[in-house]
């Protein structure tokens, strides 16, 4: 390997500039002679039936091309979405255009083409339709009876059940000599990437398409697309170099690109459908979901008793779960335990994962019920934590593949002062400002899924790598790259990702923080097999120095292959092509992580969260004023962009924690705040001081770059320690979110 090794290096983003600069371009960013441009027109009731749409005057308008209604689509192969949405939960899916039947408010059921994009919203805007309403319920609270298990069955490697019961959790609580409980509740959030969703359809032809996708997957997106229309998969190519964010809601297919490819197909044209703001408000979201937590404990600070039950909003069409109630046993060892998680299906589209679901839902109600037994016990948050802390995780009797969540808590104690606190609520001020001091442990499982990557040495003896999976702007472009560098030896100017492109090798959607563990074992096994070739070919050359070596025996840098006894014996990448008649040396590989193995071992990135609270003690306006978050997630690739990523989740938990809300007026079951002008997000002027701390941590089990995911984790600790300081500066423990000043006045 190369002695100056890329991997662990703070790497600027490699197309930072062309993003700063406007020259990367986005899905609906891709120009093309005789464009059609699609808007869709949406559902304005809730339940019910279309008597008629009335398109008449819509389509009167000169440069107005087409209107699609349920009445006059064309037909289609219909599937089932277990075979064509790597992301979908169990149940039927959704289909755009079916029927005449509304599900939820803001259905799509109209796209108006039209020569321009104005030119189709307006037509959009005088299509009538006359329906046959039916009563409908959206909200989860008065629903409750109707709340049922997740069928059996339908659980997923990733989503898993809640465990089962251990001990006699009733009889423990009970029995305990301290004992904490809570009700705990968030709303509806909604992803809000910068970017909005557009799909530019290019017809080529004979059923072939090309397809500009905001997307988080793109093989994902061609199973679709193959899928529903009947195409071969080969005929559909969906590429999505750049994407100006997701988190979660571009996992699955939306259905601005089932119009989009609609359109094209039928109309044999290139057709572009962009949704606008209030639009992405129709998919996707956070579920609101209910909480209650009872938690016993000894006088010593023991925890004994552990139970966690969750209701989640779903649709009446799918069975849309999270990992809620999982987490408590994960990190604190009870042998008393009970957990349920229950679903409440309702008239509302299917909730979507977003940024660590489920377990920024969970780790709250945890963390905070986990700070309230603190108060109770009279001993420090951070010293509960240490004494209920457990080096295996005893929800499933086995060890961690690597934990150092103890060095979490205490770098992130020493470096935020926690020290300094004193333990008293309401007894901390700055002026009229009530200071408070809260802190909360974090957890998110460390996957590894399939995926393949290709590898090629070019006769200029440069490296290219290659994979289908997107790049939502985490820096994969990045990481892949700095992987593939030290794989080969080679500096990063001689190595090439590419990336985001359906033709490509096989990725799965980049989500779940498996993505660099995911794709990068895939170019480390593309990297060693094309090594490997290499020598291979090296060897054969006609009077060889390495015939008769074993490759353990040589080295790869900067563009050679190199004798570890004597560096002066060597033949270049360049050199070995050229005697392989210049043609390209190439491999693809499959990266499947070790089942077996693996399933010995539970694997999570973990963290602890340390945050300072001033509230105005008249107002009752909270601000964030610092945070420490301390993480242990194995092997860093690249520090620059991984600390990027933990400040984003950061700045998220503020959000979640504080601001962060879609209001649902329930006699309407309509969402009233689909804006960025009121549905509150944090702004610069929110933001303080905030750091990162990456605990050493090694770990040979996870994969092969010992690397654990980051995306998620640097948000799931960050809203409970935010309830918890503000616990501590005003004596109130307010168990909603977002918390608003007036419950604090």
């Amino acid at each position: 390997m190369s002695n100056r090794p890329s991997i662990g290096q703070p790497i600027s983003r490699l197309e930072g500039q062309m993003k700063v600069t406007g020259s990367a371009k986005y899905s609906g960013e891709y120009n093309t002679p005789g464009l059609l441009y699609g808007y869709v027109v949406n559902s304005t009731i809730v339940r019910g039936e279309i008597v008629s749409i009335n398109t008449v005057d819509a389509r009167a308008l000169p440069g107005v091309i087409e209107i699609f209604t349920h009445d006059n689509r064309p037909s289609l192969a219909w599937f089932n979405m277990q075979y064509a949405d790597m992301d979908a939960p169990p149940g039927s899916p959704f289909r755009p255009l079916h029927d005449n039947e509304i599900k939820y408010y803001g259905q799509p059921i109209a796209l108006v083409v039209a020569e321009t994009f104005e030119l189709a919203r307006f037509a959009a805007s005088l299509v009538t339709v006359e329906y046959e309403e039916e009563t409908f319920s959206t909200d989860i609270h008065v629903n409750l009876g109707k709340a049922r298990a997740p069928k059996a069955g339908l659980a997923t490697a990733l989503k898993p059940p809640p465990p089962k019961p251990k001990g006699d959790f009733e009889e423990a609580y009970a029995n305990s000599p301290v004992q904490a409980s809570g009700e705990f509740f968030h709303g509806t959030e909604h992803h809000n990437p910068l970017e909005l969703f557009t799909t530019t359809t290019i017809y080529e032809g004979e059923g072939k398409l090309t397809i500009y996708d905001k997307t988080q997957g793109t093989v994902n997106c061609q199973l679709y697309v193959g899928n529903v229309f009947g195409l071969h998969f080969k005929d559909v190519r969906v590429i999505s170099p750049y994407v100006g964010g997701a988190f979660g809601a571009g996992l699955r297919p939306q259905y601005q690109l089932f119009m989009s490819v609609m359109a094209a197909l039928e109309l044999k044209r290139n057709v572009r459908v962009t949704l606008d703001r209030s639009q992405m408000f129709t998919f996707g979201y956070r579920p609101p979901t209910i909480q209650t937590t009872q938690f016993g404990a000894n006088t010593d600070g023991t925890v004994t008793a552990l139970n966690h039950e969750a209701f989640g909003q779903t649709s009446h069409f799918e069975d849309y779960t999270e990992v809620v109630v999982n987490w408590a046993n994960m990190l604190y060892p009870a042998q008393n335990t009970l957990f349920k998680y229950n679903m409440v299906p309702l008239d509302v589209f299917s909730p979507l994962d977003m940024r660590a679901p489920g377990g920024s839902t969970g780790v709250h109600a945890i963390e905070s019920t986990m700070d309230d037994l603190s108060y109770k016990l009279k001993i420090d948050p951070l010293q509960l934590r240490l004494i209920n802390y457990s080096v295996d995780d005893v929800s499933m009797d086995r060890p961690y593949s690597s934990k150092e969540l103890r060095q979490c808590y205490l770098q992130g104690a020493e470096k935020f002062g926690w020290s300094n606190r004193n333990p008293e609520p309401r007894s901390m001020r700055k002026g009229n400002k009530l200071v408070g001091y809260g802190m909360a442990t974090g957890i998110w499982e460390a996957m590894t899924v399939p995926a393949r990557a290709e590898a090629i040495i070019t006769k200029e003896g440069k490296l290219l790598v290659s994979s289908a999976v997107t790049d939502i702007g985490t820096g994969t472009l990045t990481v892949m790259t700095q992987i593939a560098a030290d794989e080969l030896g080679l500096k990063m100017d001689d190595v090439t990702f590419s990336y985001g492109d359906s033709k490509m090798p096989f990725a799965p959607i980049q989500g779940g923080s498996f993505t660099v563990s995911t794709i990068g074992s895939a170019i480390k096994a593309a990297g060693k097999a094309l090594r490997k070739k290499l020598f291979k070919k090296a060897a054969d050359i006609d009077n060889s120095p390495f015939k008769n070596v074993a490759i353990e025996d040589v080295d790869f840098d900067n563009g050679n292959i190199i004798l570890k006894q004597n560096p002066s014996v060597s033949l270049s990448f360049q050199e070995i092509v050229a005697a392989n008649k210049g043609k390209q040396i190439r491999t693809i590989n499959f990266s499947v992580p070790n089942v077996l193995k693996l399933k010995k071992y539970s694997r999570a990135a973990h963290s602890a969260a340390f945050v300072e609270v001033e509230v105005d003690e008249e107002l009752g306006i909270v601000n964030v004023t610092r945070a420490v978050t301390a993480v242990a997630a194995g092997n860093i690739i690249n520090p620059k962009t991984a600390r990027s990523q933990i400040l984003g989740g950061m700045i998220w938990g503020i959000s979640k924690a504080l601001r962060e809300e879609t209001i649902t007026d329930h006699h309407f079951g309509k969402y009233m705040n689909t804006n960025l002008g009121e549905y509150h997000i944090p702004v610069h002027a929110d933001i303080h001081e905030l750091d990162v701390i990456f605990v050493d941590e090694k770990d040979e089990i996870v994969n092969e770059l010992g690397s654990k995911g980051i995306g998620e984790i640097g948000l799931v600790a960050m809203p409970p320690a935010i309830a918890n300081a503000i616990f501590h500066a005003t004596g109130k423990r307010i168990n909603q979110f977002p918390i608003h000043f007036d419950s604090l006045l």
